[in-house]
């Protein structure tokens, strides 16, 4: 299995910064097989609108995936070396693992960035920088920051491509 021209991407940037677009663009760019890991779940009638909507603004070349947990498996179930799959984003994902009372999120985080890798597919993730801002007042908001600041600096260290993206515009911080 050939590796060279496969690429990994990790997109960060602040809410509404951006970054979704970027990433969307990068994937877009590639030529390849579109593929979107929607991590984000529907709660409310609000949330599934904003679900649908989404979906009709990437339009009919992007396969669309919702995985709320499983997101390891999910990447390995679709790799393929003609495909380029879109994870928006890892921030929903992990606070999707925090309800879930049972699981072991830093195991969680460690194997979905030595997956990496090993796929054959390009991969961009994408997710919010959550460690700009003060030190949050409540446990469970300091535990998420935690949590995210470990895995993006995991995922980081696997990608051969990270940005930071601001106001629309990405800053290349690796690769």
């Amino acid at each position: 299995m050939s590796h060279h021209n496969v690429k990994s991407t990790f997109v960060l940037g602040g809410a509404r910064s951006g970054k979704s677009r970027f990433a969307e663009n990068l994937a877009q760019n590639s030529g390849l097989e579109r593929h979107y890991i929607a991590t984000g779940r529907a709660w409310d009638d609000e949330m599934r609108a904003r679900i649908a909507q989404h979906k009709h603004d990437r339009g009919p070349l992007w396969t669309t995936h919702e995985e709320p947990l499983a997101l390891a498996d999910t990447l390995k179930r679709i790799d393929a070396p003609s495909r380029v799959v879109l994870v928006d984003c890892l921030t929903l994902w992990l606070t999707n693992l925090m309800m879930e009372e049972t699981c072991d999120i830093k195991a969680e985080s460690a194997a979905l960035a030595a997956l990496l890798p090993q796929l054959s597919a390009s991969v961009i993730l994408v997710s919010n920088e959550v460690g700009l801002g003060i030190v949050p007042e409540n446990k469970m908001a300091r535990e998420f920051r935690d949590h995210a600041g470990r895995l993006h600096q995991m995922i980081a260290a696997e990608v051969a491509d990270v940005y930071f993206v601001a106001a629309g515009l990405p800053l290349k911080m690796k690769g």
